[in-house]
């Protein structure tokens, strides 16, 4: 697929934007990783600015999560035991969740990548980025935009 049909990558979004527009209730996140490890760097990367309402080690855990906490962002581990990341995002789609999705991964190939946005994903973050991703990522999305980690290469 030639690069000219993925979205366009945006520029990191920032907190104003999204403060100018909501309270200051610092926005909801939930994490869904089945490495606690990773969960935990996630949570430290994202508490200086979003509240992190919980964590799921699978896919099924995380639709339950997101039903009764509503966050504003889902972040999603594409691989995770049971059903996949990318299965996820569909089921709560079709189920009519609104909150947003990035998906944080090691999968640094265009297919997945692919993927992942067809399910009406906002955000796909290379797990070896996230320090400098994650978090404009998550504000991208809250803006409705598309974040993808600047390393991947879409051709």
């Amino acid at each position: 697929m030639p690069e000219s049909d993925y979205p366009q990558r945006n520029m990191p979004a920032t907190a104003d934007a999204w403060q100018e527009t909501t309270s200051t209730i610092p926005p909801t996140v939930l994490l869904a990783d089945d490495q606690q490890e990773m969960l935990d760097t996630a949570t430290l990367i994202l508490e200086d600015d979003f509240k992190v309402v919980g964590t799921a080690e699978n896919g099924i855990n995380a639709i339950d999560l997101v039903t009764r906490l509503a966050p504003d962002v889902l972040v999603l581990d594409i691989s995770m035991p049971g059903i996949s990341g990318i299965e996820t995002a569909y089921r709560l789609r079709e189920a009519g969740c609104r909150s947003r999705v990035i998906f944080f991964t090691i999968h640094d190939d265009a297919d997945f990548v692919r993927a992942a946005l067809s399910t009406g994903a906002l955000g796909y973050v290379l797990k070896p980025a996230l320090a400098t991703d994650l978090v404009p990522a998550v504000w991208a999305a809250l803006q409705g935009s598309i974040y993808i980690s600047r390393s991947i290469h879409l051709h």
